[in-house]
């Protein structure tokens, strides 16, 4: 090889790192306030039990799944329909999905290992998708964690909990943002073992992880229910925390304050989206069009609940802290046989609201 050709090959080569290095980093929404985001899933064990070995059944609850049931056919399917409704971002559940450098042991049967990660993290982005990570650290979604899901609070957790934020981030390129998830910790959330934090305990591993996202240099964004029945949740919580407040049960009480009673059950999930605007936090509103048995049971629709949702945050928070909305269809597992429907319905739901 001449010199010149190694110059000539040296600047092809640099020329296509450029070429993946501008790929790998496109121009966000205009604004932040453009997010069009929708919720998908990669991992599932957020909302099973890890028991011990032999414990092969759960009264009430289900077990975790032992190996990734993930479909790339359905997968992209699901991502097609978000480009082609005009979604610019996805916040992804991980759970055990991916390979964690940090900590393999983490895996599970088929979990993918970072080199997928990062190459499907380009895709998205060169369809026109921002991908946001999502770990939910909440003790009722962590049996992803494994036994380490059970050393809450401890020198263990911490160090297994720092290192694979650091390890997604890094998978997804380090993003604007990163979801912490830590919705629902309530013992009623949980089966076979109940891990709960409370009052100081809680505050004390929330700040923790909105440190260790701050230090990658991204922004921390959470689920808001803790605010719906604390009301000092407002007043500590760092102002750099992205909240989506959500709110999906509009069939119960509605989106009306004035017309609510005093103690109706969607009272202080609907002024928590005020609240949160007086004290001066940046929103993604969510909604969804999930069934649950209740709604089943009660014949009830949520096929305006994305609308009204939309309708009531333009009229009530503040245009430059309406950051954009997402929609959680909450369709992750692949086997389910209305996976593609649930999550169609819910990104359609989303773009007729936005128009």
């Amino acid at each position: 090889m001449t010199r010149k050709e190694f110059i000539g090959g040296a600047a092809a080569v640099a020329a296509a790192g450029m070429a993946e290095r501008a790929v790998s980093a496109p121009e966000p929404a205009k604004t932040f306030g453009d997010i069009r985001g929708v919720l998908l899933h990669w991992g599932h064990n957020m909302w099973g039990e890890a028991l011990p070995k032999g414990v092969t059944s759960i009264k009430g609850g289900r077990l975790c799944n032992d190996c990734c049931k993930y479909d790339d056919e359905l997968w992209r399917k699901v991502v097609d329909r978000c480009v082609e409704r005009k979604m610019n971002l996805v916040v992804v559940d991980l759970g055990e999905f991916p390979i964690y450098p940090s900590h393999p042991e983490l895996q599970v049967k088929g979990s993918k290992t970072p080199d997928w990660i990062r190459a499907e993290v380009r895709r998205l982005k060169k369809l026109g998708l921002e991908p946001i990570p999502k770990l939910n650290f909440s003790t009722a979604h962590d049996a992803w964690l494994k036994d380490y899901g059970r050393m809450v609070s401890t020198k263990y957790y911490y160090k297994v909990c720092a290192d694979v934020i650091k390890d997604a981030a890094e998978m997804f390129d380090h993003p604007r943002f990163f979801h912490i998830g830590y919705d629902e910790e309530r013992a009623s959330h949980q089966k076979g073992y109940q891990v709960v934090r409370t009052d100081e305990v809680w505050w004390h591993d929330f700040l923790f992880f909105v440190k260790t996202v701050e230090d990658l240099g991204m922004r921390p964004w959470m689920w808001s229910d803790y605010g719906w029945k604390h009301d000092d949740f407002v007043d500590k919580c760092p102002k750099s925390v992205v909240h989506n407040n959500w709110y999906y049960d509009e069939w119960l009480d509605g989106f009306d304050l004035s017309a609510m009673k005093p103690d109706a059950k969607s009272r202080p999930l609907v002024e928590l989206f005020i609240k949160l605007d007086k004290a001066g936090f940046d929103q993604v509103p969510c909604a969804s069009n999930w069934m649950s048995p209740d709604r089943e049971k009660a014949n009830a629709s949520n096929d305006g609940c994305m609308a009204n949702l939309v309708k009531f945050c333009r009229a009530n928070i503040s245009p430059e802290l309406l950051k954009g909305f997402l929609m959680a269809p909450w369709a992750g597992d692949f086997d389910n046989k209305d996976f593609l429907k649930t999550n169609f319905a819910g990104i359609d739901q989303l773009a007729e609201a936005l128009g």
